[in-house]
């Protein structure tokens, strides 16, 4: 919660005339941006990929790279070249700006490349084969150069066709929902479904080449005069490229009630895609991927295992998804009794949890289902089609998004019909209802009862799914034949490990960017460094391994981590209350995005990736009168009822969208810009206010901890993108700095009174000391270290340091300097990364000194923590393991971060 204590709210009745105490002009000298640095050496930056093999199969990659502040003008071009100086073609353009103007951050899209590439300043080279886009029609037409897809403007097929040369591989692309209006809890009643097709409402170019192009298309799924569950799509595109790339992305929008049986129950959800047929049967491949680089690997007409052989080259051919040579060269036997063998036109691969897969296949409809294998966890790849032509297609994520499904129909017929389903229709429907009945509290002060039991913030109502998201990446190759097996391969590495370039962490932290002086490249130059690292890769192999010893995995589940564990069921606490799934609970986001940064690791990408695309979609509301605040954490990720601004945080999601540019989170950090409309919708504190409040336009309490630290991360990122909102944006960055800086206590004050008008807060007549062990650990002190290097504001740097100064010092330092002390606080060890980030920027040895004694001696972890994990077996646990009972979530999201900063900023000050 907002730390804002109960002496502090104003009575609903005397609003006006407090605000009339506070005064609404901060001085006649507006903030400004700090001045324009010195321009420093522009040295090229070497590139790489996260993961061994370069670009592989995939269509392209794109990139964000930092610069130091005034090295760049805004119209700098940029050139990149190979490891033997030879032209890569790149496409450039700015994703942020410093204040001066100079570019911050810029991304590059490649569409080649296999080893490390090198980016300088210089005229970009051309592709030989240009991405181009022709929007004069009725549809939108994009070419790579080898692959030509036209997409629909309106009505339900979002793709109309997919052509390389002069072949039609697929056509009549489009979205498929099932929705169930019943759902059955027993054996009982008739289940019944029907299909909404999505259905284009607009259609946007967002980027036309010439290496890389970008079509949005937005819509909502209809059926007669309902339209519902409303999509955004992204379809991208390279030059040279066989294959496209789609991010999905749906809104939940539907009724379930709990206690009730009827309701909008997805049973299926899916991308649909008709495949046109031109081989015989016998020349019409199926390959579906299994476990690893596993593939099915079969004809619809086999010729293999046959009573009669028609000759070990044909059999062999086929297997290789090669041409046959004509059947009457075959032996006769065969060739005779074609008709004989069954054609197999359909196929199905089930993932329906995260430990096993079954595959099965049939004639055709109205005949039965045999079996065709299985095993644990599918690549989630398929592929039909045949010698003249192909389509390859494959679901991120597949089996740890489960439940998922790959079908293909009807490729026994001249089209065959590929379906992708991001939620199985053979799963239980996806039941989003809250789970309890809320156990009689029905005000606030048994709701209050309640969270002192269970720590879950229960109020009717407000455990509801109506305005949560999921984002899904897809892959599809339009292939001129059956690939071979080696060009299978690659495809199926593509769609389990999206290829991805990045820049080395020397380059980030020579940009000062993410906050100037937090982290640093690893070092274990000393003892005491190296048990530092120790711990931190401690920690995060345990994570990782816990979310698969645990099976953090789910559609809408994976990314997250759970908060506490429980030790005397030898499990986390997945069905207590606020203790279960995390939702950004004290920033694990930044600890792991900060691990990252200085290591350049790429499973600790891949982790704070997946995690940053739960947390900013599920956890977090985008439709509805709670769009722009997301749910504390909980057994569900929206049960909560503390709708807040920590949670839905764009400080968490800045590091992706720098990182690669990801259009999509773009979209999330920018619709929160004006998410301080939501304080008028919704009291933070409104089951804790001892007196009344009516929130006021002109005078809304907010706090300048967890509240302030999420709008300004919005305002700051809407302002470096220069979006289409980022003069205002600027502005209140500015001006509310300015206010905190203005009020008697600075940030010890805890709150103010912001006019949603003027983005500005009232300065308090009186001085006031609120201080909340929540308000720094939500990436406080991160935004405020990007905003003291960006800002030239000494009143606001002051009054933050002060606030580092004074947080950790004794209650009596903090009574001399405040006329009172802070009372009882937690999270000192969090804690100590203000100490060191005020201590280098003040000079101030002593507290250098006391940021080590709060970081090895106050709470958290410490040295003399176990620092390993114990065996857990049959019958303790439900799956054998490990565990460390010690371990809480947010214990690891505020050492890491501590240890992280602390070592950055004072490594060479340790005890």
């Amino acid at each position: 919660m907002s730390p804002i204590p109960r002496r502090s709210l104003l009575k609903a009745a005397a609003v006006a005339g407090a605000a009339a105490q506070f005064s609404w002009a901060l001085g006649a000298k507006d903030a400004q941006a700090a001045p324009r640095a010195e321009a420093a050496d522009a040295d090229p930056v070497t590139l790489d990929w996260l993961e061994d093999g370069g670009l592989g199969a995939a269509p392209g990659s794109t990139v964000g790279v930092p610069w130091p502040k005034g090295v760049y003008e805004a119209d700098q071009t940029f050139a990149l070249t190979d490891a033997d100086g030879k032209a890569v073609p790149v496409q450039t353009w700015p994703l942020a700006y410093w204040p001066d103007g100079s570019l911050k951050w810029t991304a590059h899209a490649v569409s080649s490349g296999s080893g490390k590439l090198t980016l300088a300043a210089g005229d970009a080279a051309a592709p030989d084969k240009k991405v181009t886009v022709d929007r004069s029609g009725g549809t939108v037409d994009v070419s790579t150069g080898v692959i030509t897809v036209r997409i629909g403007k309106d009505g339900s097929t979002l793709v109309k066709s997919v052509r390389r040369g002069s072949t039609e591989i697929a056509r009549n692309g489009r979205l498929v929902l099932i929705r169930q209006p019943e759902i059955e809890d027993e054996d009982q009643g008739t289940v019944k479904a029907e299909r909404f097709d999505g259905a284009i409402g607009e259609v946007t170019v967002e980027q036309d080449g010439p290496v890389r192009a970008v079509v949005r298309i937005d819509g909502k799924h209809r059926k007669g005069s309902r339209s519902w569950l409303p999509f955004s799509i992204r379809l991208y595109f390279y030059a040279g490229a066989d294959s496209f790339r789609m991010v999905h992305t749906i809104t939940y929008d539907g009724t379930q009630e709990p206690g009730k049986a009827s309701g909008d129950f997805i049973r299926g959800l899916g991308v649909r895609f008709s495949v046109p047929l031109r081989d015989a049967a016998y020349d019409r491949h199926i390959r579906i991927g299994g476990e690893g680089k596993g593939l099915l690997r079969e004809a619809v007409k086999g010729i293999t295992g046959l009573r009669r052989d028609p000759g070990a080259a044909v059999q062999a051919a086929q297997y290789a998804g090669q041409k046959l040579p004509d059947p009457s060269t075959w032996d006769q036997r065969v060739t005779t009794r074609l008709q004989y063998i069954p054609e197999w036109g359909d196929y199905t691969l089930a993932q329906l949890s995260a430990d096993g897969f079954t595959l099965r296949k049939r004639t055709k409809k109205g005949y039965g289902w045999i079996g065709a294998g299985g095993g644990r966890r599918a690549s989630g790849f398929g592929y039909v089609g045949g010698a003249s032509g192909g389509l390859s297609f494959g679901l991120r994520d597949f089996w740890e998004k489960h439940p998922a499904q790959l079908d293909i129909r009807d490729a026994h017929t001249d089209e065959a019909e590929v379906t992708l389903w991001l939620w199985s229709p053979e799963a239980q429907p996806m039941d989003l209802r809250f789970y309890h009945d809320g156990m009689g509290q029905d005000t606030y002060a048994e709701q209050l009862e309640g969270l002192n039991i269970t720590y879950e913030d229960y109020e009717p109502e407000f455990g509801t799914p109506y305005g949560i998201a999921r984002t899904s990446e897809l892959l599809f190759w339009a292939n001129e034949s059956t690939p071979s097996a080696d060009a299978l391969a690659r495809q199926v590495e593509a769609v389990r490990t999206l290829p991805q370039l990045a820049a080395p962490p020397k380059q980030l932290i020579k940009a000062k960017v993410f906050g100037p002086g937090l982290y640093s490249e690893p070092d274990r130059s000393t003892p005491a460094k190296a048990k530092i690292e120790d711990h931190l890769d401690f920690l995060f192999t345990y994570y990782k391994d816990q979310v698969e010893q645990r099976r953090w995995y789910g559609f809408w589940d994976y990314g997250d981590i759970m908060h506490t564990y429980d030790t005397v069921r030898h499990v986390w606490r997945y069905d207590i209350g606020g203790y279960a799934w995390d939702n950004s609970e004290l920033s694990p986001d930044l600890w792991l995005w900060y691990a990252y940064l200085r290591s350049g690791r790429a499973d600790i990408f891949r982790f704070a990736e997946a995690m940053t695309r739960h947390t900013g979609e599920v956890d977090v509301y985008h439709l509805g009168k709670w769009a722009g605040l997301g749910t504390r954490h909980g057994v569900q990720h929206y049960a909560d009822s503390a709708k807040q601004q920590r949670i839905a945080n764009t400080t968490y999601r800045r590091f992706y969208y720098f990182l690669t540019a990801d259009e999509r989170v773009g979209d999330l950090m920018h619709a929160n810009v004006d998410s301080d409309e939501t304080f008028l919708v919704l009291d933070p504190l409104r089951k804790v206010r001892t007196d009344p409040y009516t929130p006021d336009r002109h005078a809304l309490s907010i706090g300048f901890g967890t509240d302030w630290s999420g709008l300004v991360s919005a305002w700051l990122t809407e302002w470096e993108r220069k979006g289409p909102k980022w003069e205002k944006a600027k502005a209140h960055v500015l001006s509310t700095m300015e206010g905190i800086a203005a009020q008697p206590n600075g940030f010890v004050q805890g709150s103010g009174l912001y006019d949603l008008d003027t983005g500005k807060f009232a300065v308090a007549s009186a001085p006031v000391v609120s201080v909340s062990h929540l308000s720094a650990v939500f990436g406080l002190n991160e935004l405020c270290a990007e905003l003291i290097d960006l800002v030239d504001m000494p009143k606001f740097n002051d009054a933050y340091f002060d606030y580092c100064r004074y947080f950790n010092a004794t209650k009596a330092e903090q009574k001399a300097r405040y006329g009172s002390d802070f009372g009882t606080l937690l999270l000192f060890q969090g804690h100590s990364r203000l100490d060191a980030y005020a201590a280098v920027q003040t000079g101030d040895a002593a507290l250098a000194k006391r940021a080590w004694t709060k970081f090895f001696g106050s709470d958290g972890y410490t040295e003399s923590s176990p620092w390993k994990t114990e065996a857990v077996n049959g019958p303790m646990a439900l799956v054998a393991g490990s565990e460390a009972s010690w371990v809480s979530s947010n214990d690891t999201a505020l050492y890491g971060l501590a240890a992280i900063e602390n070592l950055a900023l004072l490594g060479d000050k340790m005890p």
